[in-house]
């Protein structure tokens, strides 16, 4: 695996910053909650460290009656460059508090390594979040490439600058798309294959004619855009916001989502295991500066 000290899929300018401060900040004023992802450095890539701060800021926001609505940013030029494949502070192989029923992954053999990770800190934490009882607005600049995707999915409003772009190049390692497999669920299904089958960046513009996004704004004006929708979602009441999201998500789940996630996330795992066996890489080879020189072209 590699030690590159890039994201995965955007290049840093400056390989010479490392860590500083929190990976998450958060804030609570007006009934609105602001989660923002900080480790703008290496364009907030996620690392485990970041995933489990996350997940306490969300449920800190949940646990206070007074916030009725959460908005989650990215620190910096972008919102997330993806799973951290290649930075100083890659902690895959560390044990942390685990919040869901599995057992710790560290020092087992094989595709359990992954496989039983990735359902804590990805499938199973992205879930969580998702049906989360209070309305979740995603505030998206510049990347949202792979693991950036599986946050904003969660969230149940996207709003995104001009200069946004949304991708999921994993097909290039071999693997059929990111943990959470939401891709025929935000797109139309033919578009979802495009998506995956080219890995190409997609600007906000068609990402909200597909729907994917809500509204598209300029970037002076993303802050103001974003806010301004949640004092007005948080002027609703809170057991209606809870019921009318619940309401919605279920009928997702009528559709098929969670079932489809599921058979994703086995073929998933199944394409590191093989990639694996044939390249004895998980990622096919790729490293994060060979995924980011792929996003600008250069592999074409």
């Amino acid at each position: 695996m590699n030690t590159l000290a890039d994201t995965q899929f955007v290049e840093r300018e400056d390989t010479s910053v490392y860590e500083t401060g929190e990976p998450v900040l958060y804030a609570a004023a007006d009934g609105i909650a602001t989660v923002t992802l900080n480790r703008p450095q290496f364009h907030n890539a996620q690392n485990s460290q970041m995933t489990y701060a996350l997940d306490a800021a969300f449920q800190r926001a949940v646990d206070d009656d007074q916030v009725k609505v959460i908005v989650l940013r990215g620190a910096g030029k972008h919102f997330s460059a993806g799973h951290d494949i290649g930075t100083p502070g890659r902690d895959i192989n560390k044990s942390f508090d685990r919040v869901s029923g599995w057992y710790d992954h560290v020092n087992k053999p094989g595709g359990e390594f992954l496989y039983v990770r990735e359902q804590e800190v990805y499938l199973g934490m992205c879930r969580r979040w998702r049906d989360l009882p209070k309305p979740t607005i995603a505030m998206v600049q510049g990347a949202c490439v792979a693991g950036g995707l599986m946050l904003a999915w969660v969230c149940d409003l996207i709003i995104a600058s001009e200069d946004a772009f949304f991708s999921d190049p994993v097909v290039r390692m071999g693997i059929p798309g990111v943990e959470y497999f939401a891709h025929p669920f935000e797109m139309h299904p033919r578009i979802a294959k495009e998506f995956l089958f080219l890995g190409e960046r997609m600007g906000a513009t068609r990402a909200c004619e597909l729907g994917m996004v809500n509204r598209v704004v300029a970037s002076s004006g993303l802050e103001q855009a974003t806010y301004d929708i949640a004092r007005r979602i948080a002027a609703m009441p809170r057991m209606g916001l809870a019921l009318a999201k619940q309401a919605v998500n279920h009928a997702e789940e009528l559709g098929g989502k969670r079932a489809a996630m599921d058979a994703a996330f086995g073929w998933h795992h199944f394409a590191h295991v093989h990639n694996e066996l044939v390249s004895g890489d998980k990622l096919g080879g790729y490293d994060a500066r060979g995924m980011a020189a792929s996003q600008r072209g250069d592999n074409k």
